[in-house]
């Protein structure tokens, strides 16, 4: 059984979503043609997407490669970037049953009325798999390792269920939409309490910006477009270490600014195929749970953050936040994470972040740094396990994803940077029985409370017809 869902997970996303969703398709009643129709635009949506990303590493790569060499930027954590992060996840005894595992847990939970989430977004069920992978590896107990990623999972359902009517009303054509991915899901509890406290602060609503308004106040200036070429330029500018080489490399540097512009504007239009084709699943989803279960009216369908990382909002906070993190990496004592590979990852914080600021850019960038720079002690903190688990993996698999230089340990800021990854792994690791305890009490009482708030809505609603 472990060796079939390796060989599933190998065939990548852009060939196991689009088999799965064409079979989930034809399962919920959709007409074979439609399904794998909507299971082709999944599939091709995650080529482009990985284009789009892998044109990112590409460009930045290199010339992010230099700046550390020209420098001498000691830092001693590789960053291996998700791909890295999804090969150990699904690698591991762990990763091999942890889809059939959370799928069970959550028609338990929406059995019990815990949850009013359907969370079919299988592919980033790596995510689960990732955090008890390196608890796993970390403590060398099988059951530790499925006791994190359960309780990941659970957590996750639950914010799922809290941020579903922001998500909603925020985001166009979202309506039964929520996202139960881990990494995202992180993030919106700091966007809730910051955005808390910049309202409080005189003046801020001056400051009341969107990605709308920034094109209507600066024009080109503001378009996301012209901000990747802006950026792309400065960090080329950065390679060149005299006046000479600046004139020299002009070609190399007006190339990578028109690359980093490429990817701001194409992410959007990437995003568009996911939306055409996981909105008929989430449809028909939706649908066949109202006619076959009595109360499912409210019900969820958990999707990719993919569907909304092409927000103008997201685009222009990932790309402002490049350069800034990577100063930061240099400059914050007792980080040892240099981000390179993962940066391509930074969209995917602000998913459930921009439901809570509105979309205002200036308090989007604000979550956006403290987070990134809680993320960046975060990495390092876990870089000893994350290397361990690598190790481990790459010995038996052989996998060059997930093979660390010489002289370095392993690092990843698309999950290992998450604060609920790591709050899970300190308590379940680091803290044992005390540590699994709490979390076992504060996970019931999540569910407790998600519990008494669904059975209020559906009665409100009862009261209403």
């Amino acid at each position: 059984m472990e060796e079939v869902f390796k060989y599933i997970i190998g065939l990548g996303a852009a060939v196991m979503m689009p088999v799965i969703f064409t079979v989930l398709g034809v399962c919920i009643g959709i007409r074979f043609g439609n399904a794998l129709k909507s299971g082709l635009k999944v599939g091709v949506g995650f080529i482009g997407l990985s284009i789009v990303t892998a044109l990112l590493t590409s460009a930045l790569g290199p010339a992010l490669n230099e700046v550390v060499e020209i420098y001498d930027l000691q830092l001693k954590v590789f960053d291996m970037g998700w791909p890295a992060a999804a090969a150990v996840a699904y690698n591991t005894a762990v990763g091999a049953f942890i889809i059939p595992v959370c799928l069970g847990v959550n028609i338990v939970l929406l059995l019990l009325k815990g949850t009013r989430t359907v969370n079919i977004d299988l592919w980033n069920y790596w995510h689960f798999a990732f955090i008890g992978a390196v608890v796993y590896f970390a403590s060398g107990s099988l059951l530790w390792g499925f006791f994190a990623a359960i309780i990941c999972y659970i957590i996750t359902l639950v914010i799922a269920d809290m941020t579903a009517d922001k998500f909603q009303t925020f985001y166009k054509d979202m309506e039964g939409i929520s996202i139960p991915q881990p990494f995202c899901a992180g993030f919106a509890p700091f966007a809730w309490f910051i955005n808390k406290i910049l309202d409080k602060i005189p003046g801020m609503e001056r400051l009341e910006i969107d990605a709308e308004g920034l094109k209507k106040k600066f024009g080109l200036l503001g378009e996301p477009l012209f901000l990747g070429v802006v950026v792309g330029i400065g960090i080329g500018c950065l390679t060149c270490t005299s006046g000479e080489q600046l004139v020299d490399k002009i070609p190399y540097i007006l190339g990578l600014g028109i690359k980093m512009g490429a990817v701001m504007e194409l992410i959007p239009r990437v995003t568009v195929l996911f939306i055409e084709g996981l909105k008929p699943i989430s449809d028909a989803t939706r649908e066949l749970i109202a006619r076959k279960f009595q109360g499912a009216e409210g019900l969820s369908i958990g999707m990719s953050p993919a569907l909304v990382i092409g927000h103008p909002t997201t685009l222009v906070v990932s790309l402002l936040l490049i350069p800034v993190t990577l100063f930061l990496a240099v400059v914050l004592p007792g980080n040892e994470f240099l981000p390179l590979a993962s940066l391509a990852g930074m969209f995917y914080v602000f998913p459930l972040v921009l439901p809570y600021t509105k979309g205002n850019v200036v308090k989007t960038f604000i979550v956006g740094l403290v987070v990134i720079v809680l993320a960046l002690f975060m990495v390092t903190n876990l870089a000893p396990e994350f290397t361990k688990a690598a190790q481990d993996v790459y010995a038996n698999t052989g996998d060059a994803a997930v093979a660390i230089p010489q002289g370095f340990e392993g690092g990843s800021l698309d999950f290992a940077g998450s604060p609920l990854a790591w709050l899970i792994f300190q308590c379940s690791y680091n803290l044992k029985y005390i540590g699994a305890g709490v979390l076992g009490v504060a996970t019931i009482a999540l569910v407790v409370w998600n519990r008494i708030k669904i059975i209020n809505d559906q009665r409100a609603a009862e009261n209403l017809k």
